[in-house]
């Protein structure tokens, strides 16, 4: 039968043996599992507590503040370190709105970037310019403050605040001398700053929806702002969100470029133009010069608020995700 089968083969060649599979150590497999899953729990439980030990580290060093202040730190403007009268409201309250206005200018703006990335630019346009936003992306941060200390702010005290002034200045937004830095330009500077991070992760988004699924709709007859409202969109709705969430938490935490050119006055104006000060622009500024305990404290004190006001934005983050995972599985 072997030489039948030999002489069957093509050119009268025996053909090679099979050689055995080598045998697995079965030991090593089986500590594999249990290895990776012990790494895989320490890394996870690393992360836990460096964050448990971070809050804890705020609260002993803001003790003395907590209980010199309590909760009326939160609400009181005063900031006097010759008086040791300190409050949070005027750096909340500066945070809340350059923040507000960062997200205001830069989430629409990322979305039409990205779908114009994705939808209609042309490939090769399309990848100078996501190269150019990635760049962006790379800028320092005190980079673009003193690009806007020495060049946007003067740029802003001469041609847009005055024109703001002039046709909005019945609201009480508008109004006071155009001096170039404050929380306008802080906003604007912030806007700057989280763009090209919103950008980039809307477009890769988009880039995820199904070719298909987009060619499909087509074929029924939708246009083109159709197929972009009603398939892209919400498609990856969850992952905009995720995006915006992203930019925001940047905005709220940013410190260099918004010290640069908010101002870093310690009251509570409505107008846009007047200086003003966050959480973290007054921490770079005065935590050096705080040789008194209780001075000390109330600023770990802000530092413990800005990382509340963070986990805040995150958990509702979380929240708003599952809704919406809810509302598009519920509706498809």
């Amino acid at each position: 039968m072997t030489d039948t089968a030999a002489s069957s083969a093509p050119g009268g060649v025996r053909p090679p043996k099979s050689e055995p599979r080598p045998m697995v150590d079965g030991r090593r497999r089986r500590l594999g599992d249990p290895i990776f899953r012990l790494v895989a729990a320490a890394c996870a439980c690393a992360v836990l507590v460096m964050m448990i030990g971070l809050i804890l580290e705020l609260v002993v060093n803001a003790y003395p503040a907590i209980r010199e202040f309590g909760l009326g730190f939160l609400v009181s403007d005063a900031w006097n370190p010759v008086r040791s009268d300190f409050g949070a409201l005027s750096s909340m309250y500066g945070t809340v709105v350059s923040t507000v206005i960062a997200m205001a200018l830069a989430v629409p703006v990322s979305v039409v970037i990205a779908l114009f990335l994705v939808e209609l630019a042309h490939p090769t346009l399309a990848k100078v310019v996501g190269g150019a936003i990635q760049l962006l992306a790379a800028v320092p941060s005190i980079i673009f403050g003193m690009w806007g200390l020495f060049v946007f702010a003067p740029f802003m005290a001469d041609n847009v605040q005055p024109v703001l002034g002039d046709y909005l200045g019945f609201l009480p937004l508008f109004q006071g001398p155009p001096m170039g830095i404050g929380m306008l330009t802080a906003g604007i500077i912030l806007a700057l700053m989280i763009l090209p991070f919103v950008t980039a992760v809307m477009r890769d988004v988009f880039e995820m929806v199904p070719a298909v699924v987009k060619e499909a709709a087509h074929g029924m007859g939708s246009t083109t702002w159709e197929v972009t409202r009603k398939v892209t969109v919400r498609y990856g709705a969850v992952g905009l969100v995720g995006a915006v969430f992203l930019g925001l938490g940047r905005a709220v935490g940013e410190t260099m470029a918004v010290t640069f050119v908010i101002g870093n006055s310690h009251r509570v104006s409505a107008s846009l133009f007047s200086a003003g000060n966050s959480i973290a622009s007054t921490l770079a500024n005065e935590f050096t010069e705080a040789s008194e305990p209780l001075y000390l404290s109330a600023l770990v004190y802000l530092g413990l608020v800005l990382m509340v006001m963070t986990l805040v934005i995150q958990v509702g983050a979380q929240v708003w995700l599952r809704r919406i995972k809810k509302t598009l599985g519920g509706s498809s």
